[in-house]
């Protein structure tokens, strides 16, 4: 059965979907990607939940029914791992799976590398972080970003036409039938018929701090617990390096899912969910 509750985060309220058997053995958290939410793990989660796992998983700060930053605040990654910290101190119960898509999966890392000790076991689909960035990149990132804030975007009201043409641009490969299927997740309706997407404008701007691959990679080697890496072949999202930064986990097996792309876990969740469920059992 499916349910939402909240829950707190690190000075903010999360909303969470629940998926969970009468009878859970173990808690699996499910953190999802940028511009995703939590809701898009619907075709994966009651397969979990089916196996025996009680499935948690949060819109992350800022996306889907999650609170919004505010007072001059803004998204880092240590304030994903925080919340993350706080909902498993205080929900997960017995054995803790963690299972991150994209974004998620980077935040999944950098918790499992400076808590091991929470972790039991860790799947990654596609996330072991965005393109790597030399050192001279960080003063033009930091200036673009406080360009950025001096006309931070928004996000005006969309018609059903217009929300399905973005999501075809962003996910061309995807079947259109399951980017329809995604909208009513992705956004809220508001009370003259359009849609909003469920997301903090603020997203959009320029991150400030470089993501650096050495950096991914020490978190990573001090990850315990056996990893699963998941591919969605060909048509997924690789970074070049992508080898050696699966290589910096001490114990880590790859599953390739041909044709799957990206989104994985939209386009192939049957796959998806048992791959995930042969490595938690």
């Amino acid at each position: 059965m499916q349910k939402r509750f909240r829950a707190r985060g690190m000075g903010l309220s999360l909303s969470v979907v629940e998926w969970a058997p009468a009878a859970p053995r173990a808690t699996c958290l499910l953190l999802h990607g940028f511009m995703d939410a939590a809701a898009s793990f619907d075709l994966v989660a009651p397969q979990l939940a089916d196996a025996g796992l009680r499935v948690v998983a949060p819109d992350l700060r800022g996306f889907g029914e999650s609170d919004r930053v505010t007072g001059g605040g803004y998204y880092h990654f240590p304030d994903y791992v925080a919340d993350v910290e706080r909902f498993v101190s205080d929900h997960a119960r017995g054995e803790l799976f963690v299972v991150g898509h994209s974004m998620g999966g980077t935040i999944a890392t950098l918790f499992a590398g400076a808590k091991p000790e929470r972790v039991k076991k860790l799947a990654i689909l596609e996330g072991v972080g965005p393109l790597d960035n030399p050192d001279d990149t960080a003063p033009l990132r930091l200036r673009k970003w406080l360009d950025e804030l001096e006309a931070p975007p928004t996000s005006p009201p969309l018609t059903e036409e217009d929300a399905m043409r973005r999501l075809i641009a962003a996910h061309p490969r995807v079947p259109r039938e399951v980017l329809a299927s995604r909208i009513p997740l992705l956004a809220s309706r508001t009370a003259d018929g359009h849609l909003l997407w469920r997301y903090d404008p603020l997203h959009r701007t320029t991150s400030p701090m470089p993501f650096f691959a050495n950096v991914y990679g020490a978190f990573a080697a001090r990850v315990s617990a056996p990893v699963l890496y998941v591919t969605g072949g060909a048509l997924g999202w690789r970074v070049p390096d992508e080898d050696a930064r699966v290589a910096m986990f001490a114990d880590a097996t790859r599953v390739d899912i041909p044709d799957a792309g990206h989104m994985m876990h939209w386009t192939a969740p049957d796959t998806v969910a048992q791959v995930l469920i042969d490595f938690f059992t």
